[in-house]
């Protein structure tokens, strides 16, 4: 255990070393007061020098409604916007040839068509990527077809639904349940489904009806999520985009998406 030397003896002087000890004692060893090289101490207290340089130059202390400016009056963020005014700079002569290009000229423009690219990549990802079913009030928003809810309004039996939910999930060559009816399933989507998607589920991109028969499921390709689309119903709305995004953004994004089809038409 820890223990002091008594009070009449104090701190001592260690004899091998001749440096005086703080007076702990554990297990019969010493605490030597050795101290802190003199260089380190001289930096601690230039670091704390620093720190109020700091304080007085750049802006450090909040205040009720704003900060304290700092003597420089320099902050991130003007340093951001200055690199960004730069790169706008840098970028602006071929921003302004993608604005007066056409998508055709752009896509026999290998450069151009590159740039459009590089452009549009960051804004997909940021604005695109994470749905692919914003809910959107705007007038100008892209609705597909809503599609109906099958079971939940006595269209179809709970057991059509599920046949039918199986027949769906073959046709992208997802094996289906060993006790599915495919041969109903098959009936129930000619008769209920196929108007949209077509015999083969292949989709009819007018009414906003997808590709059944891809193996691409935006909502998950197990049964109960493709049972319960069935059942409940889906409908997605894209956005307008032109309050969020400018002109030339948007045409870059159309060459983007154009590309990722393979260039399809």
């Amino acid at each position: 255990m820890l223990e002091r030397n008594p009070p009449d003896q104090g701190s001592d002087v260690d004899a091998l070393t001749g440096t005086t000890t703080t007076g702990h004692v554990w297990d019969g060893i010493r605490e030597l007061n050795t101290p802190l090289p003199r260089w380190w101490l001289w930096l601690f207290y230039a670091t704390i020098l620093w720190s109020v340089g700091y304080w007085i130059v750049y802006p450090s202390w909040p205040l009720v409604s704003s900060y304290s400016r700092g003597a420089f009056r320099w902050q991130s963020r003007d340093a951001v916007v200055s690199d960004l005014d730069a790169l706008k700079a840098q970028r602006g002569p071929m921003v302004d040839k993608l604005r007066s290009a056409s998508l055709q000229e752009i896509a026999s423009d290998p450069t151009l068509l590159d740039f459009a690219r590089a452009q549009a990549r960051p804004a997909f990802a940021e604005n695109c990527a994470p749905c692919h079913g914003v809910r959107s009030g705007d007038a100008d928003a892209r609705q597909g077809a809503a599609m109906p809810a099958f079971g939940r309004d006595g269209i179809l039996k709970r057991a059509d639904v599920e046949n039918v939910g199986d027949f769906v999930r073959s046709l992208a060559g997802v094996a289906p349940d060993p006790k599915a009816d495919l041969t109903a399933g098959k009936k129930i989507f000619s008769d209920n489904c196929a108007v949209c998607h077509g015999e083969t589920g292949k989709g009819n991109r007018e009414l906003g009806a997808p590709n059944l028969s891809d193996a691409i499921w935006l909502y998950g390709a197990d049964k109960p999520s493709v049972v319960n689309g069935i059942w409940n119903g889906r409908g997605g709305v894209m956005p307008a985009w032109a309050a969020r995004l400018d002109d030339v953004t948007i045409k870059a994004l159309a060459v983007y998406v154009h590309s990722l089809g393979g260039g399809e038409k």
